[in-house]
């Protein structure tokens, strides 16, 4: 019966038998050795997961370096669990959820597994319609999902200061929940939970995170995002 052989071990027989009979093949065999590394990688590469996390200044980590932003910790997280994924992130200054469904369609040239919606905070901040940003966002999740059935979407909450008025802000607290439940998401409440409305957290804008403010909204995100991408949570 024909057995098929690994490359790794069919590497190692062919360097056992040029070392026996002492034939100088070391550069052919270094060559071997780089091409199965690299159909190794491409296989890595081929199996990986990404993550995309769709959103505005906050995912771009503004005021601070990319490293303390918390996509770049959600990755450090994900590395420390084992797991093989990759987060892209699409953080746009100021854009809106119209911006984002302009722009994801280049980000589907790539394969998405995961999405983390981040988008609808400068909708609110601009007082643009509710209705507008719950249909953009619902049709984000339709592309990605037309492009890959099986992807797991989150939505990422936002909260808008009172002094939008209370009707609009009637309106604009159940875009998130509308849109996670007809999308069949994940839903965050409030993506800056413990960070919000706390000046030593924030930036002087009072909007933006600090990076110790990022590394409550990452841990925040965490609990959430975590089993979602396959972390038990079984000690």
């Amino acid at each position: 019966m024909l057995q098929l052989i690994s490359p790794t071990y069919w590497a190692k027989n062919v360097l056992f038998f040029f070392s026996k009979r002492k034939f100088q093949l070391l550069p052919i065999v270094a060559l071997l050795f780089i091409a199965i590394s690299n159909l190794q990688a491409q296989s890595t590469s081929t199996n990986r997961l990404n993550l995309l996390i769709l959103g505005d200044s906050i995912a771009a980590g503004f005021g601070v370096e990319s490293e303390e932003a918390f996509p770049a910790l959600i990755q450090q997280k994900i590395n420390s669990a084992k797991l093989n994924v990759k987060v892209l992130n699409g953080g746009v200054s100021g854009d809106t959820s119209a911006g984002g469904l302009r722009r994801i369609d280049w980000y589907l040239n790539q394969r998405v597994d995961f999405l983390l919606l981040e988008l609808g905070g400068n909708d609110g901040l601009r007082g643009l319609s509710p209705e507008s940003t719950r249909s953009n966002l619902l049709k984000i999740i339709e592309k990605v999902r037309s492009k890959n059935p099986t992807a797991k979407t989150i939505v990422a909450g936002m909260q808008m200061p009172p002094n939008m008025g209370e009707e609009y802000l009637g309106k604009f607290s159940k875009v998130f929940p509308d849109v996670a439940q007809q999308s069949k998401s994940a839903l965050l409440p409030f993506l800056l939970e413990g960070v919000g409305g706390k000046a030593e957290l924030n930036l002087p804008d009072r909007i933006h995170p600090t990076a110790e403010g990022h590394q409550i909204v990452a841990n925040h995100l965490w609990k959430t995002m975590g089993p979602i991408l396959g972390v038990s949570d079984k000690p």
